[in-house]
């Protein structure tokens, strides 16, 4: 949340002639759903399962709060709204829109990951200035699996990126990135994550532990030097929700004028 605010702050600052707020919602936890007033959200990662809100209040009213806005727009051909969804909300979004099969990870996935673009995801414009593969945070337990071409097709959305496995890895890669709309997008992995803050967490003894005990030493000091690198994850965190609410503001702001 810390990231995400970062980012919405410097986006703020580029923006200083327009009048831009913003509202933090507590949704899972103190049921705290946004209206449909705002025309850019955010939606954050977990942690949790994506199936722990089954039956309850929070999961209906979020799931609402997802219809309203794909609703509106497919009958607003001008002021669009616009939602970022990250991690566990990617997996909720999997689970709303069903263009694939959600589940949970045959082992935990944490630590610094390879992403492969699709041909859609090298054009688009939360990817496109990213090399292929780019690195991103990447700390779950589940996944989204066996992407649903007619659903895909259907709504016109597009797979952008999909996880690169590692060599002695079993099963298929998960989608990583999803397209719904130029307006609704989402990515598995976390493109808010501060390569500082992650270096000081993966320098925690618990934390190293479970990294080298899931990938071994050598991967572990990898993913310590990707970390530093400038086209690594520090681009990832400069390029993918900046680049989402950059376009988003300027079609808004073109809307307004």
């Amino acid at each position: 949340m810390r990231c995400i605010g970062e980012i919405v702050e410097e986006t703020k600052k580029k923006f200083n002639d327009l009048d831009i707020s913003y509202n933090v919602y507590e949704t899972r936890f103190k049921e705290d759903i946004p209206g449909i007033d705002s025309d850019i959200f955010i939606s954050s990662g977990g942690p949790g399962s994506p199936f722990d809100g089954k039956g309850k209040k929070w999961e209906k009213d979020y799931f609402n709060l997802i219809e309203k806005i794909y609703s509106h727009n497919q009958t607003n051909t001008d002021k669009k709204k616009y939602i970022f969804f990250i991690c566990h909300s990617f997996q909720m979004m999997a689970r709303f829109f069903e263009f694939g099969k959600v589940n949970k990870r045959n082992s935990k996935s944490i630590g610094v990951m390879p992403f492969e673009k699709t041909e859609s995801g090298k054009t688009n414009i939360i990817l496109e200035q990213l090399p292929n593969p780019f690195y991103a945070a990447d700390i779950r337990e589940y996944q989204v699996t066996n992407p649903n071409k007619k659903v895909i097709n259907d709504m016109r959305a597009n797979i952008l990126s999909y996880e690169i496995l590692d060599d002695n890895a079993v099963g298929e890669s998960a989608i990583a990135a999803v397209r719904i709309s130029n307006e609704i997008v989402g990515t598995q992995f976390h493109p808010e994550a501060d390569p500082e803050s992650m270096l000081y967490h993966f320098n925690r003894p618990d934390e190293k532990k479970q990294i080298i005990d899931s990938y071994g030493e050598e991967k572990y000091n990898r993913m310590l030097e990707i970390l530093q690198e400038p086209n690594a994850v520090k681009l990832t965190r400069k390029t993918v929700i900046p680049n989402f609410l950059n376009k988003a503001i300027d079609e808004l702001n073109k809307v307004l004028n």
